[in-house]
């Protein structure tokens, strides 16, 4: 049997406390798995450890308990199986785009002509060929994720892990992005596990949606999409079924409670 691309075994994650702050367990017997080629996203309220898990299947840091994989092997340090993309786009100012999409792949010890022939290809892919020698301060923030995509993908990660990599842009954009996204996932069978707040995003563009609780955080609730045209958000967004996705999602998630006792 061929194993998940990523996989969280019964995973915890505690937080030690400091002067009069207890420990504090972020996750708690998370187990999960992502088959190769799938995107899944995780929701969850505020504080519940989504952030915690990307970091630890990024191998930034260590379980507590239980054990994580990527592409089989254990994750213990930061490795080539997996790439991060955050909300900042985290490009250095003082690279061109082009030097910013081919940074990953200089790290490993990539020649110069096949750094050259990656970031091209991947500067069309994003829609960003035409700035390749811009600085990332002449850029708009969309402009910005776009390089942040393409160096992202320049590595050839088996695994995607992306967190919340669009929240800060307009709704308009942020549409355009998870098209850009969804496709490029779709053309290179990239796996994904995706963090967001925004439901409609991740009907949009996943396979399944897992619920995450409160922290400790605990996986509640696994929902499958069933919607055509995964590469194809925009067109998702308008299914007669996305809107009953969403407020499926609500009720497990239990806004109205949430919003009746921040009141």
């Amino acid at each position: 049997m061929t194993r998940p691309v990523i996989e969280y075994a019964g995973v915890s994650k505690v937080f030690a406390g400091s002067g009069r702050n207890p420990p504090v367990t972020a996750i708690e017997n998370v187990s999960l798995e992502v088959a190769d080629g799938e995107v899944v996203s995780l929701i969850g309220p505020s504080g519940c450890g989504k952030s915690t898990l990307l970091n630890l299947g990024a191998g930034l840091d260590r379980p507590t308990a239980g054990e994580v994989f990527a592409g089989g092997e254990p994750v213990v340090e930061p490795n080539d199986h997996v790439a991060f993309m955050l909300q900042k786009d985290l490009l250095l100012p003082w690279r061109t785009v082009r030097a910013n999409v081919e940074l990953g792949l200089e790290i490993r010890g990539a020649p110069a002509p096949v750094r050259r022939k990656r970031s091209d290809s991947f500067l069309r892919q994003c829609r960003i060929a035409d700035f390749a020698e811009s600085y990332p301060h002449e850029l708009s923030g969309g402009m910005r994720q776009r390089a942040a995509l393409a160096r992202t993908l320049a590595v050839d990660p088996r695994v995607l892990l992306l967190d919340e990599p669009f929240s800060a842009l307009d709704a308009q954009t942020k549409m355009v992005l998870q098209q850009d996204l969804a496709r490029s996932l779709a053309a290179h069978a990239k796996t994904a596990l995706f963090i967001t707040h925004d439901l409609t995003e991740a009907i949009a563009l996943s396979d399944r949606v897992l619920v995450m609780s409160r922290r400790p955080g605990r996986i509640v609730e696994e929902l499958a999409v069933d919607l055509p045209d995964r590469d194809a958000p925009i067109a998702r967004r308008q299914h007669p079924r996305a809107s009953e996705y969403v407020t499926h999602l609500m009720e497990s998630l239990d806004i109205r409670h949430l919003e009746v006792e921040a009141a």
